[in-house]
């Protein structure tokens, strides 16, 4: 089972961006549908974007669609978020997320996550 590891979140004003990375362990990470989630204050885990095992084909929640871009390397073991036009919604902590097999949004059929990274976004 792969393990991943966030980093790159902080604190950015609304309008700007930031780039999330996600680091996973193991030999078999094409193998992984990759996801991010994210958590605000007070509220559900949600959706925000997946990508599948070969990085052809990307899923938005139409709260980020335009704005955000989910990629990965599989040389590297390695999935971003690049987040741009941030608003001050966007606010919480992000989790990148694993599931061997098929692409899915939702946060059940994801078995691997990280301890995930704050993002803050000041108005």
């Amino acid at each position: 089972q792969v393990q991943v590891v966030e980093s790159g979140g902080g604190l950015v004003q609304a309008g700007g961006s930031l780039k999330l990375s996600c680091a996973a362990s193991g030999r078999t990470f094409s193998r992984y549908a990759m996801a991010w989630f994210r958590q605000a204050p007070g509220k559900e885990r949600e959706f925000v974007a997946a990508i599948t095992r070969s990085g052809g084909s990307t899923y938005y929640a139409d709260t980020v669609k335009g704005r955000f871009t989910i990629s990965r390397d599989n040389a590297k073991n390695m999935v971003s978020l690049q987040m741009n036009s941030l608003k001050p919604e966007d606010t919480a902590v992000y989790y990148c997320a694993a599931r061997e097999g098929i692409t899915t949004m939702r946060i059940v059929d994801y078995n691997s996550w990280g301890q995930g990274t704050q993002v803050t976004v000041s108005s």
